[in-house]
């Protein structure tokens, strides 16, 4: 029997502790919540996704605040944190996961190709954990280490197996 991938043990994880799961997704344009929707069953915890691309649409639809992105941009940790808590809200999922950086060919908001920042919304509100990487590789390698990076953050969350 083979091992289950790690969006397969996060669907299952979801499913035995009754949570829904949403993704706000920007450089990887719903990468994360395809991979998740590919493991059978899928539709009993996935709520759904928006991918922000563009940062007024990260206002806009996630609710992040307006000052913040003007000050910071788009690549920061605390619009990682406050999109995966707009999804959470506006998806009514239990779980946010959220994905904001610069995959490139050029650099964004003053950041170099690479910069990844990742988040996770939990259930409560003020529950967010937030990782931050510098990935190499080109813009597919980036776009799919940082779905990898956060799903293995919100296996973290979810206290599975592989992701401890």
């Amino acid at each position: 029997m083979t091992q289950p991938s790690i969006a397969g043990q996060v669907v299952l994880a979801l499913r035995d502790q009754g949570l829904t799961i949403a993704t706000a997704e920007s450089l990887t344009g719903g990468l994360v919540c395809a991979a998740l929707v590919d493991v059978p069953g899928a539709s009993l915890v996935v709520r759904g996704g928006i991918v922000a691309y563009a940062t007024d649409l990260k206002a806009a639809l996630l609710e992040v605040p307006v000052d913040l992105l003007a000050a910071r941009g788009a690549v920061d940790p605390d619009v990682a944190s406050a999109m995966a808590d707009g999804v959470r809200a506006r998806c009514g999922a239990d779980i946010g996961v959220a994905t904001t950086g610069v995959a490139g060919p050029d650099p964004q908001d003053g950041m170099p190709v690479g910069t990844v920042h990742l988040a996770v919304a939990g259930p409560g509100a003020g529950r967010v954990q937030v990782e931050s990487v510098l990935f190499t590789g080109d813009r597919n390698s980036i776009r799919r280490q940082s779905v990898s990076s956060a799903l293995l953050l919100v296996s973290r969350v979810l206290d599975v197996g592989a992701g401890r």
